[in-house]
């Protein structure tokens, strides 16, 4: 466990600075002056002050932050900003800066992507086996077809298909595949399967592509943007309550997943536990940019709201109004942490 704590570290580390480094390089391009750039919580554990900027090592690894002069918008009232003040920078500018932050997450998740896709290939969507009795048998896919699209969405690498099977509660497929060179397409309505309590389309299988230098890089992208497509599936099903708590995992959780993860690799060599995590960060780091873009306050995402709103109106909102929304969205974002370490607790302990 004490490998998998450390191997959390560093992929927290990693997904987290890369956050918070898209606010901070944006913020120096446009002048903002940046206090302080700190990695975790709580007390800092050591800290050094560079031009007019201070770095922090905090005691707890659940967050970061990118501090800038006058963010909360209220010591503008008091006529104490200096020039390179959040609140005195052009509004686009200020976009720009908040927005960078869930930006160089993809684009950490998008280099992640291109080490495991060069590293280990990438299964093609190529049907190698239909099940006798099955939806696909009964709607007429057979071996060797290439699935293209299902309900609309475009099918490049077999884990889209894989998680589209998983998370299916019911629905029709409406299914493009690639036969013979030509396109066609079918309806499949998934079996329910009362042992596995989840339903089936009755293909399985993929076809193995060794990547060249120039598929690296589009199928590095078709990965990130799996990732992305299955984050925000999950995002809607929990809304919809098609979730429980038990599918929501906080620190502690994704630790449990690290080392449950390493058990398996270790037996592979290090190559194997490397690539592992990197695909772990690679799904933390879309995760942290797309939940960090969701119209909340307290997130980039309400940020942005406000700054859009400035943007069209042409003056911002009162700085203690916008405040106080970000202060009750903190606290609530505080409590749903407590929550789901709790839940986290009680899951695995």
């Amino acid at each position: 466990m004490a490998v998998s704590i450390i191997l959390f570290i560093i992929i927290f580390c990693v997904i987290v600075v890369s956050h918070e480094f898209g606010h901070f390089l944006l913020a120096k391009k446009n002048g903002i002056r940046v206090v302080e750039f700190f990695i975790g919580m709580g007390p800092s554990l050591f800290s050094f002050t560079k031009g007019d900027t201070k770095y922090s090592l905090k005691l707890l690894p659940i967050g970061g932050a990118c501090i800038f002069e006058g963010e909360d918008g209220l010591e503008k009232e008091k006529g104490e900003l200096s020039e390179g003040a959040f609140p005195n920078a052009p509004v686009w500018a200020r976009i720009a800066t908040v927005f960078a932050g869930p930006l160089f997450n993809f684009i950490t998740a998008y280099l992640m992507a291109v080490i495991i896709v060069w590293a280990c290939g990438v299964v093609l969507p190529v049907v190698q086996n239909v099940t006798d009795g099955g939806a696909a048998q009964a709607a007429g896919l057979q071996e060797g077809d290439i699935i293209c699209e299902m309900n609309g969405k475009k099918i490049h690498i077999q884990d889209q298909v894989s998680f589209y099977s998983m998370t299916n509660r019911g629905e029709t497929f409406d299914i493009v595949y690639l036969r013979g060179g030509e396109k066609q397409r079918v309806t499949l309505q998934p079996t329910y399967s009362e042992e596995e309590g989840r339903y089936y389309i009755g293909i399985a299988g993929g076809e193995f592509l060794d990547c060249s230098i120039p598929q690296t890089f589009q199928y590095a992208f078709y990965a990130m943007e799996y990732s992305v497509q299955s984050t925000f599936k999950t995002l809607s099903m929990l809304v919809k309550g098609q979730l429980s708590r038990n599918d929501v995992s906080g620190p502690v959780g994704i630790v449990k997943i690290v080392d449950e993860t390493y058990d398996v690799a270790k037996d592979y060599g290090a190559s194997s536990v490397i690539l592992s995590m990197i695909n772990i960060a690679l799904i933390l780091s879309v995760n942290l940019g797309i939940i960090n873009l969701l119209p909340l306050p307290a997130l980039d995402g309400g940020r942005l709201v406000f700054l859009l709103i400035e943007a069209i109106r042409g003056k911002p909102i009162p700085p203690e109004k916008e405040g106080m929304v970000h202060l009750g969205g903190m606290m609530a974002l505080m409590v749903l942490m407590v929550l789901v370490l709790f839940n986290d607790i009680t899951k695995f302990f």
